[in-house]
């Protein structure tokens, strides 16, 4: 990926004559936001010494320590709509010192003993696709930071085609994983929209959710076991067998950890034949609260579709499911919500799953629009994020956020959210385009995905952010999860003790303290203890 992109130059996709007419007429978008050239942009003095760079190599090797401006510049920053618009503003970035590359769990708990003697912070990267500052290098109270590159873990440890498992280096990347569990006629299946670039060890860190997870899973669901390299020794939890009662799953404390409390380095997970087959078919509800209930009728039922997603009116009207096509007039225009459902499997298990599924979709009301929609989604589904280059660089606010709740709360949360963000960034006078699409259903609720597009203003940063908050509170005091499948990061750290309580986020500080107690795994990040624990004790005394 290039630093100031979501993919590479190759992807960029040309905004077409639908889109530049929606952004310019709709939404007031005219003052293009160029990026700065990367032998422009200034990044932080080195804080390293040359006897500290001497003692990195001494760990990993002499080739695999790094202070090179081109190594550093793509590991300063994720890529949420507030790392893009970063490249396009004339200061100094923060940047980790230097990117250390180890090869094996001993080189990368060598390193982490010498970070910690040295008071150097660490940053697990892997495909550099956060979108909510989990990358951003912060020190702490360390002198320095590095960038740990788990690019060298990137095999298939091995794989046992009878139980249904396989172990994966951290950082294989979602395509090398399914090409090289292929050899062996077997599939991961999971597809985040960060899939071409994120990395195994990234799913686990993040407890990634991907576009098959209604027939697969979340990634965390998928996990066996994992191995962790902490400051105070190695850790494979979840290794015993297939379920255990004895006591507290210790992989769920680094599930979602985002390099906080050890650096994973190999995942053990659950794999499936490659699907003899695939069908598809789409659905147009009359109205978003339909497609739900239809939704919620396929899930509770165990119907099971691999993957089941419903946008709504306005996501819908601009057929944002394609990205190729978005804004244009096709042949699978319809009036009301559009939902997409593929079923994989063998030939008679996929059709027995949508034949059941179809039942149900149609008896709430849908109507079948046939396989073509359901393909374009297939084709284009991780377009989106290339396609906001092109948005931000014509000089649009363009970004993502989610949520989860339950069934009965799908309404409220969704009325709350929306109307957060639509007061918050149209107070000023400009108009904004906000969407909504529910792509992961469980059977007691779901997630709801937002995406925003608008004029960036003056102070593009200030004004997500004022919407980012506004957003943020609605969710949390309308019974939503402050995060479904994007983790915390820096960006969600005001919110974690609602999200735990403050009991919650003690628990976590003993297992901090306890692994980390020198502060320099990933510090600042999924629970800051200062930042939540105060917001959450203020918020009490009112």
């Amino acid at each position: 990926m290039d630093f100031n992109l979501w993919g590479t130059p190759d992807e960029a996709k040309v905004l077409s004559p639908s889109i530049k007419k929606m952004l310019v007429k709709m939404l007031g978008v005219t003052d293009p936001q160029p990026r700065i050239p990367a032998e422009d942009i200034r990044l932080a003095p080195v804080r390293l010494s040359e006897s500290d760079l001497s003692a990195l190599e001494g760990i990993v090797g002499a080739g695999y320590v790094s202070t090179d401006h081109d190594q550093r510049l793509p590991r300063a920053r994720g890529k949420s709509y507030l790392d893009l618009l970063e490249w396009r503003r004339d200061h100094e970035v923060t940047a980790p010192d230097a990117v250390v590359a180890p090869a094996t769990d001993e080189e990368v708990a060598e390193l982490l003993e010498w970070c910690e003697r040295q008071h150097v912070a660490v940053v697990p990267f892997g495909g550099g696709t956060s979108v909510v500052g989990g990358l951003n290098p912060r020190e702490g109270n360390n002198r320095a930071v590095i960038s740990l590159d788990l690019a060298r873990f990137d095999q298939l440890e091995d794989v046992d085609v009878v139980s249904g498992l396989a172990t994966l280096g951290a950082g294989l990347s979602g395509p090398h994983a399914e090409m090289k569990l292929a050899e062996h006629g077997l599939q991961l299946g999971h597809f985040p929209q960060s899939f071409p670039y994120a990395t195994i060890g990234g799913y686990a860190a993040t407890r990634s959710s991907g576009q098959n997870s209604a027939g697969y899973g979340r990634f965390d669901e998928m996990v066996r076991s994992l191995t962790v390299v902490t400051p105070r020794g190695i850790i494979t939890p979840g290794q015993a067998s297939p379920a255990t009662a004895a006591g507290p799953a210790l992989k769920e404390l680094f599930l979602g950890s985002e390099g906080t409390l050890g650096v994973i380095t190999k995942v053990r997970v659950r794999v499936h034949p490659i699907p003899e087959a695939k069908i598809y078919e789409a659905f147009s509800f009359p109205t978003f609260t339909d497609g739900v209930n239809a939704l919620r009728a396929v899930e509770q039922a165990g119907a099971g579709p691999t993957v089941m997603r419903l946008s709504d009116e306005i996501e819908s009207s601009v057929n944002l499911t394609s990205t190729d096509n978005i804004g244009e007039q096709d042949e699978s225009e319809h009036n009301g919500c559009l939902a997409i459902t593929v079923f994989e499997g063998t030939i008679q298990h996929a059709q027995s799953r949508h034949q059941e599924t179809r039942a149900l979709m149609l008896a709430h009301g849908g109507e079948s629009v046939g396989e073509g929609p359901a393909r374009k989604w297939e084709q284009g589904r991780f377009g989106a994020p290339v396609l906001r280059d092109s948005l931000i660089d014509a000089g649009a606010l363009c970004e993502t956020l989610e949520t989860a709740t339950d069934w009965s709360n799908v309404p409220a949360l969704k009325k709350a959210v929306g109307g957060a963000l639509a007061k918050t960034l149209v107070k000023d006078g400009s108009p904004a385009l906000i969407m909504c699409h529910v792509s992961h259903v469980y059977a007691e609720g779901c997630s709801l995905y937002f995406t925003v597009v608008g004029a960036a203003g003056e102070d593009p940063t200030a004004r997500w952010k004022a919407a980012k908050s506004a957003a943020s509170e609605a969710m949390t005091g309308t019974g939503g999860t402050i995060t479904h499948h994007h983790a915390v990061g820096t960006d969600h750290l005001p919110w974690m003790g609602r999200e735990v309580s403050v009991l919650g986020l003690q628990i976590l500080k003993a297992v901090k303290k306890q692994l980390d107690p020198a502060g320099i795994l990933n510090p600042g990040k999924t629970f800051d203890l200062n930042a939540a624990a105060a917001r959450e004790s203020a918020e009490r005394s009112l």
